[in-house]
């Protein structure tokens, strides 16, 4: 069994950069893929950005493409996600999740393993 924590949300303004951490307590994390996903009120969970198991092939949404980047550090089971030129929409209970698969995928079905999220709030 694979646990995830993650920290670094908060409040900041648009345009700002934040650096979201999630630790996985399981060494099996590193064997497959992991990703993020958010979601905010009244919206469905939304794909944020996937990563496959060694860290070279990554896959993005489309609202998030240059300005999000997702990175892994095995040696430290830990999964990031950088964000820069953050907006308003933006703003949701973002999440971390280990795969099922080796590769990248923005499949929640494909993801047995969650954190409990971290609140991102962008004001304007």
């Amino acid at each position: 069994q694979v646990r995830l924590v993650e920290s670094g949300g908060g409040l900041v303004q648009a345009g700002d950069s934040l650096r979201l951490s999630c630790e996985a307590s399981g060494r099996t994390f590193r064997s497959y893929g992991a990703g993020w996903f958010r979601q905010a009120p009244g919206k469905e969970r939304e794909f944020v950005a996937a990563i496959n198991w060694i860290g070279g092939g990554t896959v993005y949404a489309d609202s998030v493409k240059g300005r999000l980047t997702i990175s892994r550090d095995n040696s430290k089971n830990m999964l990031y996600l950088q964000m820069s030129s953050l907006k308003p929409e933006d703003t949701a209970m973002y999440f971390c999740a280990a795969s099922s698969i080796v590769l990248a995928t923005s499949r929640p079905e494909r993801y047995p393993y969650w954190g409990q999220g971290t609140q991102v709030t962008v004001s304007s």
